[in-house]
């Protein structure tokens, strides 16, 4: 006789490409939480992938792509377009681009040119890259089971973070050494935005979680709910505006996620008992939230109301942007460089010790830096994510039409946290976008091939 309880037992055999990546990953919380060039961080990151890379090379298994190539093209495309700008372009070509008069030196002749503004700006975002090239690499190198535990895995970093943060709440100070520090609760990232969306996608990750597909372990639904919780009042502790609506919509998804699961569950119990379920979440997870507010500790609600200077420089620096996009059409200033180029631009009402990093709105920033080859790949992405989207949602459920519906639902994240801010920007970001997009061209790989056999 077979033992019942060895056919839940999970398969621990997940091969070398999940435990690297899961070192990877660790590595990525750890370090990899901020954008900028100068901090220690993006030295370790890229060092850990190039070393992945390396290895995967070298002495990894025979790497598949057939499944993910859309995110494979998608990033091959991305790659290209800082390493065109690099070229050195003739000087009757370089002048003729839009805006490159304040770089010429009169008098003297001019060399050959890329076409980026800061052409040392553009390696470092073309180097960036070296991040989500070794995820997907080894995504591509893992077998169907490593897969089943990329969302425990993720989850167990979110928790991670959100401990973090919940510890710099309570008071605690200190120095991340590979990042640059920010004076707010942010736990492994160095902007508060970023990190409510970690927290955001960790919403949508418990959900799954807890209702796998092939497994009825009642203690996850628990756990599960109280990290949701958690996540939710450290978003509200965060002082993140857009966290705050990053997290409702977290949490919806997440309920669009599970909801056939958990009717199928239930398809004995009385019609009243779903909704009673879903209704009970939501007012538990309001009630906390009105203690939270009464005791002075959301932090992102308090700052709804007031417009911190911050805020308000964002938005007096958004006619200056639209007017930089206008000036550089259809070339672009090259990606990487906003901060050089916008000191050329930058009225004498900004003028501070402090500084206008990004144009903090990155759809405006890759009009800004690619142009209209930057916008034409932004629009075929969209169209690609609704159009991959719309399939795997309409899907016969499975376990990877659910990991695809999660990898949509967290590039919608990003792409509504990208409105106000640049998330993308950061390596621990980029591999949650190589993994999600993965994700999402597995699913469509496997809804196209069921196509047929339906028909």
């Amino acid at each position: 006789m077979v033992d019942a309880s060895s056919l839940r037992r999970p398969d621990l055999r997940v091969g070398w490409p999940f435990f690297l990546l899961m070192l990877f990953l660790a590595l990525l919380w750890l370090a990899g939480g901020a954008s900028r060039a100068d901090v220690t961080g993006q030295v370790v990151v890229r060092a850990g992938a190039w070393a992945v890379l390396i290895w995967a090379t070298l002495l990894g298994p025979r790497p598949s792509f057939a499944d993910m190539r859309p995110a494979l093209w998608f990033f091959i495309a991305i790659a290209a377009l800082p390493l065109m700008q690099l070229v050195p372009l003739p000087p009757a070509i370089w002048q003729a681009l839009p805006g490159r008069d304040v770089l010429a030196t009169p008098g003297e002749p001019i060399p050959w040119r890329p076409l980026t503004m800061v052409p040392g700006a553009t390696y470092n975002a073309l180097a960036s890259l070296v991040v989500p090239a070794a995820i997907l690499i080894l995504l591509a190198q893992m077998d169907k089971r490593a897969r089943r535990w990329l969302p425990a895995l993720l989850l167990g970093l979110v928790t991670a973070s959100m401990l973090l943060g919940l510890l710099q709440f309570s008071g605690a100070r200190f120095n991340n050494p590979f990042i640059n520090d920010a004076a707010e609760v942010s736990g492994s990232f160095a902007n508060r935005n970023h990190f409510a969306l970690f927290l955001a996608i960790g919403c949508m990750l418990a959900f799954v979680w807890a209702f796998r597909v092939r497994e009825e372990l009642r203690w996850r639904g628990l756990l599960a709910s109280g990290l949701i919780l958690l996540f939710v009042l450290t978003i509200l502790a965060t002082g993140s505006r857009t966290g705050l609506l990053l997290g409702a919509v977290g949490i919806a998804l997440g309920l669009m996620l599970v909801i056939s699961r958990l009717r199928r569950r239930l398809n004995a119990a009385p019609a009243w008992v779903l909704p009673s379920i879903v209704g009970a979440l939501v007012l538990v997870v309001a009630a906390f939230v009105a203690i939270s507010v009464l005791a002075d500790r959301a932090v992102g609600i308090d700052r709804l109301i007031v417009l911190d200077g911050g805020e308000d420089m964002r938005r007096q620096g958004l006619p200056t942007v639209l007017s930089m996009i206008a000036t550089y059409f259809p070339a672009g200033s090259g990606f990487g460089g906003f901060d050089p180029v916008f000191r050329i631009h930058e009225p004498d009402s900004f003028l501070a010790i402090t500084y206008f990093n990004r144009a903090h709105n990155d759809f405006l920033e890759i009009a800004l830096d690619g142009g209209v080859a930057g916008m034409a790949l932004l629009a075929a992405m969209l169209g690609w994510w609704l159009w991959a989207s719309w399939r795997v949602w309409r899907a016969e459920p499975s376990e990877e039409v659910a990991l695809a519906r999660l990898g949509s639902a967290m590039l919608l994240l990003v792409l509504i946290a990208s409105v106000p801010d640049y998330p993308a920007r950061t390596p621990m970001v980029m591999a949650i976008i190589a993994i999600a997009a993965t994700w999402l061209s597995q699913g469509t790989h496997r809804t196209s091939a069921a196509l047929p056999a339906q028909a």
